[in-house]
């Protein structure tokens, strides 16, 4: 058995490998987060300083260093590139379906943990993250893992949990939670608390942990949770402490950076986003005869972590896709389960997900397969003046070669997803479930690498490309208008020797010692006239306009 157990993970593994890791690089790092995080990364080792995380060079407080550490060995090793930063990611993919396979064969059998990894990695979002440069995917696995340990702790009556083993269990719980602060900061500690919070309460107060290991646990995951701040206070930096605490209740309380939206705002991206493994989910949420006692204690607690972190992000007013990413995990054990359940025929298949599935792949089918049509018509587009905004009508305007045959990857997604419930419903249950998964699985690789660099030269490509002219050019560069991290990673900017440069008015109308560079959207050109004729624009691309200002 054991060695059945080694052969699936090795093919797991190398599955992973192959989806994850090849073309990491293709497409530039996207604003913000993925070359925010990317940034802090370069300038570690620019300035040699890890114990700090930094971004233009002054103190970054929005987040602990974990992830960045990880991104900062990975150039060390690969150079400062777009494979690099996102390559820790690509490494927490195969981790994450690892630790999915062997949580699922332990919890029912080996077929459970290969559904699960299949529902994981062919679901859109989920197998998305993987591909990207930012935090959520290991700060999640961390959550996660630290809950996952939880769970095998309170399986038992906690008044016999005072054995070596239960010990252990808690101190990894604490490890991971510790783990996942110093990755992401105190959400991870909030949600973990939230989730037992409500676990004792469906217990009706059952004693969940005893004062004793109440202490153990608290002071585990504090010590792992404080090393950052412990680092910060013996290297000076105890200001930065402040500013974190206060960044983190800033983000529950404002739209911060503009990110709003509705209540609704993560029902609708977990429905959309985490096709198809969102719609099959909803029909685990019953409670089933069929379950094992410990699988019924794991249902629930995935079940707490949902909906605690679906509600908590509703709540919060800063809305963004991956806030609600923890829910990948417990969605996609829902959906695994449902899938397992459906093909022991311990469900029944309701024609209302078949049509969910087909009606949610067209969308999704649709918006891709419309990418390359409306370029083919941006001209009609733009001349009937349905666009208002001056920015995206210059963005359309790139020129983006496409081959006329991407289309075919959302009539894939549609055609595919139309077959498959066409098995389910002819009672080929188990043909039809694993074909909707690889479907969404072929769909999400093909986009990856076919769309998402496409829609980058629409959205971003003419102001890296002035970015990276400029690497070689003793210069200053700044953004006027709008908020960027991309002039400070593609321009390779370094630390600054007159700090007057920090000061966007000194560059604008200061004694510059060196030529100064502009990128401003083509809605501030007017203002720009006014407020700054020092300026010299040097051209206009794709609704960013490039100004120059020499030295007087």
């Amino acid at each position: 058995m054991k060695s059945i157990s080694l052969r699936y993970n090795l093919l797991i593994a190398f599955a992973a490998l192959i989806l994850f890791v090849p073309f990491l690089g293709a497409v530039h790092l996207f604003d913000w987060d993925e070359i925010n995080f990317a940034e802090c990364a370069r300038e570690m080792l620019v300035t040699h300083d890890y114990f700090s995380v930094k971004i233009n060079f002054q103190p970054f407080w929005e987040k602990p260093p974990i992830f960045i550490w990880m991104q900062a060995l990975s150039m060390n090793i690969f150079g400062v590139n777009e494979f690099a930063a996102r390559l820790p990611n690509a490494i927490c993919g195969i981790v994450t379906l690892l630790v999915l396979f062997n949580i699922g064969r332990r919890l029912a059998d080996v077929k459970f943990g290969l559904i699960w990894v299949l529902v994981y990695a062919g679901s859109f979002l989920p197998h998305f993250y993987f591909k990207s440069g930012i935090i959520d995917p290991w700060f999640n696995l961390f959550i996660f893992s630290g809950i996952y340990y939880f769970i095998l702790f309170s399986n038992n009556n906690p008044q016999t949990n005072k054995g070596n083993k239960s010990t252990g269990l808690l101190l990894l719980s604490a490890l991971f939670i510790g783990l996942a602060a110093l990755t992401k900061g105190p959400a991870a500690v909030l949600i973990f608390g939230l989730c037992i919070g409500v676990y004792w309460i469906i217990k009706r107060f059952q004693p969940v942990l005893s004062i004793k290991q109440i202490i153990i646990y608290a002071s585990a995951a504090a010590f792992v949770g404080s090393l950052w701040f412990i680092m910060l206070v013996l290297t000076g930096n105890t200001a930065i402490i402040k500013e974190f605490f206060i960044y983190q209740v800033r983000l529950f309380n404002t739209q911060d950076s503009g990110h709003g939206g509705p209540f609704f705002y993560h029902w609708i991206v977990l429905l959309i986003g985490c096709f198809p493994m969102s719609i099959l989910a909803i029909r685990a949420f019953k409670k089933n005869v069929f379950d094992t006692p410990f699988q019924s204690h794991f249902k629930l607690w995935m079940m707490i972590l949902f909906w605690i972190v679906l509600i908590l992000f509703s709540i919060v007013k800063t809305k963004i896709v991956h806030y609600s990413s923890l829910c990948y995990f417990p969605l996609s054990f829902l959906a695994a389960y449902a899938v397992y359940k459906l093909m022991n025929a311990e469900l029944v298949w309701k024609k209302y997900s078949g049509i969910l599935l087909i009606v949610i792949a067209s969308l999704i089918g649709i918006a891709i397969s419309a990418l390359p049509i409306i370029d083919h018509f941006k001209e009609q587009i733009i001349n009937s003046d349905i666009i208002k905004d001056k920015f995206a009508v210059e963005n359309i305007k790139a020129n983006v070669h496409w081959t006329g045959f991407e289309w075919l990857i959302g009539a894939l997604l549609i055609i595919g997803a139309v077959v498959m419930v066409m098995l389910i419903n002819r009672k080929k249950i188990m043909q039809g479930l694993i074909g909707i998964f690889v479907i969404s699985l072929i769909s999400v690789n093909l986009a990856s690498f076919v769309i998402a660099p496409r829609i980058e030269k629409y959205s971003q490509g003419a102001a890296i490309e002035f970015y990276e002219y400029l690497q070689e050019k003793d210069c200053y560069v700044e953004t006027i208008g709008f908020k960027s991290y991309a002039y400070l990673f593609y321009n390779h900017k370094k630390e600054p020797v007159n700090k007057n440069s920090y000061k966007l008015d000194w560059l604008l109308t200061g004694a510059i010692d060196k030529p100064a560079y502009f990128v401003s959207k083509n809605t501030e050109e007017e203002s720009i006239k006014i407020n700054y004729p020092a300026l010299k624009e040097i051209y206009r691309k794709n609704g960013f306009v490039f100004y120059q200002r020499k030295v007087k």
